[in-house]
């Protein structure tokens, strides 16, 4: 294990990024200096075919993070209507086939695995419109994860339980993977860097908020060539860093 090495300095806690306030008080970590927060799905999870996350290998519709949770993919691609399927698969997905495919799932129900998800994809988009730099279906399994996940509101969260763990001076680092989440944690760190955030035609200001974090990295960091080449799977991470004032 390769934190073995640090012994009982290191305190291994199962939660949601929710849940990170509560985490910390429990096993003692009242502030922090750093918060490092990886976005990111565990390639153990998208190599293991039984978790349903990829459509490279066939197994069950699940995609839950948390096993234990209980909504999966199977239940909002069966039982949602094609109008919920679209609005998950063009606000999470980005996908602008968003209504065609929905139609096509709710036509193939029951679709009980991730090649049944992936064939209705593959058969909603017309073959000339099928994007060359990823697969066809990338954008729906993305956007099913999401919504199953609540990986967006659990990033929210994440962050302002972060802000208040924080000590001052300490950091706080995103490790993104789409565009989704980068603009979530864009956003959130250019609000907070504000001491005003009133509408810009408002000429008196009566929010009251004042800036709590210094924005380090004003352009996201992106892996160098020699790290995509020995990990492809970080072609798209996007790193970036806020001080905590």
């Amino acid at each position: 294990m390769a934190l073995a090495q640090f012994g009982s300095s290191v305190v291994l806690a199962n939660g949601r990024f929710s849940e990170l306030g509560s985490i910390s008080a429990d096993n003692g970590f009242l502030t922090a200096d750093l918060i490092l927060f990886d976005f990111g799905l565990s390639s153990n999870q998208i190599d293991a075919p039984e978790r349903g996350f990829s459509f490279q290998s066939d197994g069950p519709l699940d995609m839950r993070m948390d096993p234990a949770a209980d909504l999966t993919a199977a239940k909002i691609v069966n039982e949602s209507d094609a109008r919920e399927i679209e609005r998950i698969l063009r606000e999470y997905g980005e996908e602008r086939w968003a209504r065609r495919i929905a139609q096509f799932i709710v036509a193939r129900r029951p679709l009980r695995t991730t090649r049944d998800l992936a064939q209705a994809v593959e058969a909603a988009i017309p073959r000339k419109a099928w994007p060359r730099d990823i697969n066809v279906s990338t954008r729906t399994f993305q956007g099913l994860r999401i919504a199953v996940n609540d990986e967006l509101g659990e990033i929210e969260e994440g962050l302002r339980a972060a802000l208040l763990i924080l000590k001052p001076g300490g950091r706080m680092a995103t490790i993104s993977f789409h565009s989704l989440e980068d603009r979530l944690v864009k956003s959130f760190f250019n609000v907070e860097s504000k001491d005003c955030i009133c509408p810009p035609q408002q000429p008196v200001c009566t929010c009251g908020h004042r800036a709590s974090l210094r924005i380090v990295t004003r352009r996201p960091v992106r892996p160098s060539e020699e790290e995509v080449a020995v990990n492809p799977r970080a072609r798209s991470a996007r790193l970036r860093v806020a001080e905590k004032i």
